[in-house]
């Protein structure tokens, strides 16, 4: 595990802690209240959806984002800016930049150094044999 992969670790686990804690402290709040922010909120989202055409959504608000889509119900799924296909393409991306292995398909590259001295061997045949069949 690199230096990196440790620290985006540490990151990740410290949002999720500060996330939990956000949700407990929901726990200790009304009903009335949640239902109302509820509300609120889903009305921002409808008039930001107005102004802007496509989120910019960072890696922490994927994993956030990703792991309480599989909570809802799959009716309650269709209003999400984030479809199936959006979080399948995520994973994909994660995927390829994690195992990026060189993909090289066909024959090597010869060095210019043998492709010459190929050639001028090929030539040097070439004379040769013209030189044995001609009378």
């Amino acid at each position: 595990m690199g230096h990196d992969d440790r620290r985006m670790t540490l990151r990740l686990l410290y949002l999720l802690f500060c996330q939990v804690m956000r949700w407990l402290a929901l726990l200790a709040r009304s009903s009335a209240a949640k239902d109302a922010e509820l509300l609120m909120l889903r009305h921002e989202v409808a008039v930001l959806r107005r102004r802007v055409t496509r989120p910019r959504v960072n890696w922490p608000d994927r994993v956030v984002l990703a792991g309480l889509a599989r909570l809802l119900p799959r009716p309650n799924r269709r209003g999400l800016f984030v479809r199936p296909e959006t979080l399948l393409r995520w994973h994909q991306d994660l995927v390829r930049r994690r195992w990026s292995y060189p993909h090289r398909r066909g024959r090597p590259t010869v060095a210019a150094e043998i492709r010459a001295l190929v050639l001028r061997l090929a030539r040097w045949l070439l004379r040769e044999l013209l030189a044995w069949w001609a009378p």
